[in-house]
């Protein structure tokens, strides 16, 4: 890591992911009254004092397997620990502490990490005193802050500097030099098993059970020497079927992760087939003009046949005919087979985002378009396209400036847009065309 690594922890409700959302000035991690929102290990980074600092948000630590997700967020709390530079460890001040907070506690002592103890909620002037139950814990470091307000906050902050060697961090990489790879699609597909093959290490919780990722979740991947980042985000239902306010905050942080992202990996269940919401979910992700490719998952759980994986693309693309110009993949996340083929073909479509097409070389290529079919006449007119620019990449739009840009009808721009995409490299790119008067 290039920066600095806080992790916070503490057992649930204590203001953990509140803190996180206010020191990242955005609501990155969800929030709720219910215990347990919060399960894997949630990444955001912010700057104080001219120094970047990144902080882990974990889920509540509960130390009795009261259900099967307290052993797995207890190894996410303790894989956060492991990475961090120093340990946020936080109680809650209004309640005092708890037989977990003692166990959890000690497994911070045996870390042998550097540790403030930060007691939330004190919230009032003249609520400091609260800090005092917590003495027995044995921590030298220990402050009141208030997550909910920011009161102190500041004084906190300051205090993870001055016991930080800061001489040792070193941020080299550019945000310009690195590919935001978002992994989406309907619950259960296999999202995060892929982001954790990719990792080649258990980043994120993997149950049977759908809705088990809640917030889009930030893991870096080192690629023959590309720096990525992927995230994980949580299953898109149809927004009718969402069942409570939880679902509905994870969808949003999924929505945002795709605005956020570069790439954006879309999975399929290979057993479920293609099925409506599957194209729903692509069709935002081309109206946002982000790069796609199609991941059809779970391979290695259906029957083959010859041609089978061929059959299942051609179902694929028939039924949503702008898809001819997106890659698609067949792969097993559980077995990690072709999961290589995943990396390559996304930083493929990266690099293409990226190009820029010459003024030249794009009016070359249109003069043989239009003399091949000619816009129709409107009403005995000649409609005229003089000339053709790129004006932007990432989302890649085209800009035809001509006489009468209301009259060229959706057919003939459509026809553009296909023989553009002969000419030119623009596999797993939408594009959008933008007619001007000129």
């Amino acid at each position: 890591m290039s920066k600095p690594v806080i992790a916070i922890v503490g057992v649930p409700n204590v203001g953990k992911s509140t803190f996180f959302n206010r020191v990242l000035s955005n609501r990155r991690a969800i929030v709720d009254k219910e215990e347990g929102i919060t399960r894997d290990r949630i990444y955001g980074e912010m700057e104080w004092c001219g120094q970047s600092l990144c902080f882990i948000d974990t889920g509540g630590y509960i130390s009795d397997d009261i259900d099967f997700f307290n052993k797995a967020v207890r190894l996410q709390a303790a894989e956060a620990i492991s990475e961090a530079d120093l340990v946020l460890f936080m109680v809650d001040g209004s309640k005092g502490p708890s037989p977990t907070d003692k166990a959890l506690a000690q497994f911070i002592r045996e870390s042998g990490k550097i540790c403030i103890l930060s007691v939330n909620k004190c919230d009032e002037y003249n609520s400091e005193n609260r800090i005092n139950q917590f003495f027995e814990f044995g921590f030298k470091n220990i402050l009141p802050i208030s997550a909910l307000n920011g009161r102190l906050t500041g004084n906190l902050l300051d205090a993870i500097l001055e016991l930080l060697d800061l001489s040792k961090f070193n941020e080299k990489i550019s945000k310009d030099d690195i590919l935001r790879l978002a992994i989406v699609g309907m619950p259960n597909v296999g999202k995060s098993s892929l982001t954790n093959a990719l990792l080649q290490k258990d980043r994120s919780i993997v149950t049977s059970i759908a809705g088990t990722t809640r917030d889009a979740i930030d893991a870096n991947v080192k690629w023959y020497g590309n720096e990525i980042i992927l995230v994980d985000t949580a299953g898109i239902r149809k927004l009718t079927k969402l069942k409570d306010r939880i679902e509905f905050y994870s969808t949003i942080r999924t929505k945002k992760a795709i605005k956020s992202s570069n790439i954006v990996l879309t999975l399929v269940d290979a057993q479920k087939g293609f099925g409506r919401q599957d194209k729903n979910i692509i069709d935002d992700v081309i109206k946002q003009g982000k790069g796609l490719v199609i991941i059809v998952n779970k391979w290695d759980l259906v029957d083959k046949e010859t041609y089978t994986m061929k059959n299942f693309e051609v179902h694929i693309r028939n039924q949503f005919k702008t898809l001819d110009y997106y890659p698609i993949i067949f792969i097993s996340a559980l077995t990690k087979r072709r999961i290589h083929r995943v990396l390559e073909i996304a930083w493929e479509v990266y690099e293409r985002s990226n190009s820029i097409i010459s003024t030249k070389k794009l009016n070359d290529v249109l003069k043989i378009i239009l003399k091949k079919n000619p816009p129709p006449m409107e009403k005995g007119k000649a409609i005229q396209i003089k000339y053709a620019t790129q004006v932007s990449n990432n989302p890649l739009i085209i800009a035809f400036y001509m006489n009468n840009p209301k009259k060229l009808k959706i057919q003939y721009r459509r026809y553009l847009e296909n023989q553009l995409r002969k000419y030119f490299d623009f596999i797993g790119i939408p594009i959008f065309l933008s007619f001007r008067r000129k």
